[in-house]
């Protein structure tokens, strides 16, 4: 920058004489490119290590959650015997991609296991003579470093939107998410599939430019999401469709133009394209399991019908594919408990989501998913993105809402990864009020999401009382998953040694492999039941019957990781 003054020698001296006033510039000494170079990258390095900090000191110290040992076993099972005969309803990318980490620690597999799988996983982690802690830290590890690789995608894609500083920002939320945080830390399959998407229409942004290159790119990352988790193909006609503009885009002919014959063709050609790259990894993942696809369907599959049926039959996929989709149909047509707001209910509700992502979002971040909407849509040269960024994350956010299943916000685990990217816009508004009201939301974030190391799983926003209040408003995989039940034990330990426990656990970790000798107060007269009643907060929300007397009866004395409730027996 430069600043103008008036030259001494171009004063006159004779107040009375008017003179020409000649002004030279006076530099502030910029910092030099170079300089600003190493600072962003000092930057990105310094984000990327706090969440690498958060989720490996999370990893560490949590059991395992309830998902997880189906997914260990079952890459277990891949690792040993190349089967795919476990956990069909979710293709195998993901259980790959643990089964890399475990192979380091070389998990020992029961030849004569004989049942389904969720003994599989209770039978690897428990029974088959293998450390759990040393080998849930090996599946989660490989999760871990895709889900940091992930961080260079949202900072890469909103610098091609923004510039460096929009990088910054979107890269900032992406580390301090505390859902990205709690689930990228996990060995399970969400944040790799939401990660996954967001490459893909990445790839499908640069296609506009070059459709050559990106174009396949974007269809293996929309194969790796469809090979980690289904819930990603109701993404699949709106990346293909926005192949198609891309391509259009790169031909020179934006909207305002008519098509013609020859573009249409190459606009199917890009569709095409990215959609035959994204089922040939489909099938790459299967094959990589088994090389002989060796499948037989499990005999409680659903039958289905109509649509459905039609949908199922109708996808150049693997038949295990097919008939892992009409499992999630079966999950679909059952009836699951949920709890929102203190209301226990059977169904789903339709504004389930919605209203958890209201309680488990910091309040900074929601502010800027709105602001950077705005000026996604408002300033002329980013609406061209807004395609892009905001239709893929509504149609799964809807398509998410109409599910059977309110466990969690992990079924839109991927709001927060694209939300990023779009509240990067708020920075192309080149407004200094503008960048200092996102600095200060960027760093009210940052504050809310150290604040809750390292409970991240159980946050809430300060709205809604923090994360010690998360268990009042919501259940299951936002607040108590199984992940404190290692804590739970030391904390009996140190201060309840020798007493007697009664245990109402949601989770699938063995209580007595942690050392916690306990049993369960419902399965015995109620005479019988004194000392302390330890019970998951879950469990504590759906409480009905027995269970519901005895918490009534009981006076909470301590609470263990904000996910479970010690009560004194009166």
């Amino acid at each position: 920058m430069t600043q103008e003054r008036p030259s001494p020698a171009a004063v006159s001296p004779d107040p009375a004489t008017p003179a020409a006033v000649v002004t030279v510039p006076v530099r502030r000494f910029p910092v030099p490119a170079r300089h600003r170079r190493t600072l962003h990258v000092l930057a990105v390095l310094a984000l990327l290590a706090q969440m690498a900090f958060a989720m490996v000191t999370t990893a560490v110290r949590q059991t395992p959650t309830i998902d997880e040992p189906v997914y260990v076993g079952t890459a277990t099972v891949y690792l040993r015997e190349h089967s795919l005969r476990f956990n069909p309803e979710h293709p195998p990318l993901g259980k790959l991609v643990i089964a890399g980490g475990l192979a380091f620690a070389h998990p020992r597999l029961d030849p004569a296991f004989e049942g389904d799988q969720t003994e599989l996983g209770r039978s690897v982690l428990y029974e088959s003579g293998n450390d759990p802690w040393r080998l849930m830290l090996a599946a989660r590890l490989p999760m871990i470093a895709l889900t940091l690789l992930f961080g260079l995608v949202v900072l890469a894609f909103a610098r091609d939107l923004t510039g460096p500083l929009g990088g910054l920002l979107a890269l900032a939320l992406y580390a301090f998410s505390p859902d990205v945080i709690a689930h990228g830390s996990l060995a399970t399959l969400d944040v790799p599939a939401a990660g996954f998407l967001l490459t893909s229409v990445w790839a499908l942004w640069r296609a506009r430019e070059r459709p050559r290159l990106h174009l396949p790119l974007a269809g293996a990352a929309l194969g790796a999401a469809l090979a980690t988790r289904m819930s990603a193909l109701p993404a699949v006609p709106v990346l293909l469709l926005l192949a198609a503009l891309s391509v259009r885009h790169a031909d020179g002919r934006g909207a305002e133009r008519p098509a013609t014959a020859r573009s249409l063709r190459r606009a199917a050609v890009a569709a095409g394209t990215v959609g035959l790259v994204a089922v040939a990894v489909v099938w790459a993942a299967y094959l990589a399991v088994d090389p002989r696809l060796r499948w037989t369907a499990p005999d409680t599959l659903p039958d289905l019908h109509g649509l459905r049926a039609l949908a199922v039959d109708a996808l150049p996929l693997p038949r295990a594919y097919a008939d892992g989709m009409a499992v999630q149909f079966g999950f679909e047509d059952s009836t699951f408990e949920g709890f929102l707001f203190g209301r226990h209910y059977s169904g789903a509700l339709w504004y389930y989501l919605p209203a958890a992502v209201l309680v488990k979002t910091p309040l900074g971040m929601l502010a800027l998913w709105l602001a950077g909407t705005a000026a996604l849509l408002a300033v002329p040269r980013l609406r061209a993105a807004a395609p892009y960024l905001l239709v893929p994350a509504a149609v799964l956010t809807a398509a998410a809402m109409t599910g059977s299943r309110d466990f969690g916000v992990r079924y839109v685990v991927f709001l927060p990864v694209f939300g990023a990217v779009a509240a990067a816009c708020v920075t192309a508004l080149r407004r200094r009020w503008a960048d200092a009201a996102a600095a200060a939301l960027v760093a009210f974030v940052a504050v809310s999401s150290l604040r809750t190391f390292p409970y991240y799983l159980q946050y809430s926003n300060e709205a809604f009382g923090g994360t010690s209040k998360t268990h009042l408003r919501l259940h299951d995989s936002n607040v108590d998953w199984g992940q404190d039940l290692g804590l739970l034990a030391g904390r009996l330990r140190e201060r309840y040694p020798g007493e007697r426990v009664w245990l109402v656990y949601k989770g699938s970790g063995v209580p007595a492999h942690y050392g916690i000798d306990a049993a369960d107060p419902r399965k015995v007269p109620e005479d019988r039941v004194h000392g302390l009643l330890v019970v998951s907060d879950s469990s504590v929300a759906k409480a009905e019957g027995r269970l519901a007397e005895l918490i009534a009866g009981s006076e909470p004395i301590d609470e263990v990781g904000h996910s479970i409730t010690i009560y004194r027996l009166g």
